[in-house]
């Protein structure tokens, strides 16, 4: 089982992402865990201070590292072999390296995964240097904060964990021996569809054949490896 710990400011958001779909099932056949930390549970003021202007001047406020230190410290799990590498702590930020299925088929190895997400400014970049040992970005875009990704991550790297999709022989088929995935397109009825009078869209006829020698030839075709 892999264990994933989400620190936030906005717990909620998580609320029917983690009690939906396969996402939730999944938890329920203890298949995957995840907690979410309100990162004010770490803070020592009666306000609960997350954050501070920034040093230097600026708009906005940044993230603190005392309570996003003390709350990394608090839920890293504790190995009798002292395997680190068992653990990853992932800061999201624009600028970190691209998600890609590669990074996922490792990540899908550890036992823990701890997502730090940052809001308003962003995070004391000391977060970024002494305590996170991973910056991802999920595209070269700017967002509120790093909770989506975190949703991203955790959909990703529960499809390879076997049992989660139910049909382990179906993931097995699409995973190629380097860790990326294997995407092409796909048909259902009905096999001819008119949206308006005298225009027809229709499934590749191939498809419709039974020959499966030349079905899996069309898929390997029309796919393609994302890694």
């Amino acid at each position: 089982m892999i264990k994933f710990d989400i620190i936030t400011i906005f717990p909620k958001i998580f609320d029917s992402y983690v009690k939906e779909s396969l996402i939730s099932r999944a938890q329920k056949k203890k298949l995957i865990k995840i907690n979410i930390h309100n990162l004010r549970k770490w803070t020592t003021d009666n306000h609960q201070t997350v954050d501070d202007r920034p040093f230097g001047g600026g708009l906005g406020m940044v993230i603190k590292i005392e309570p996003v230190y003390k709350a990394v410290q608090s839920l890293k799990l504790k190995f009798k072999n002292q395997n680190a590498k068992r653990t990853k702590v992932i800061l999201f930020t624009p600028r970190g390296k691209k998600f890609t299925q590669k990074i996922v088929t490792q990540l899908a190895k550890l036992d823990q995964i701890i997502f730090i997400c940052g809001r308003y400014e962003g995070v004391d970049e000391r977060v970024a240097e002494k305590i996170a040992d991973m910056e991802l970005s999920i595209g070269d875009y700017d967002l509120m904060g790093g909770e989506l990704p975190a949703m991203v991550a955790i959909e990703t790297i529960s499809r390879l964990i076997p049992g989660v999709l139910g049909k382990e022989q179906l993931l097995k088929e699409r995973i190629t021996k380097s860790g990326g995935f294997i995407e092409y397109a796909q048909y259902t009825r009905p096999e001819v569809f008119s949206p308006v009078k005298n225009k027809k869209w229709k499934v590749p006829p191939v498809l419709l054949s039974g020959d499966h020698k030349k079905i899996e030839a069309w898929k390997t075709k029309h796919s393609k490896v994302i890694e």
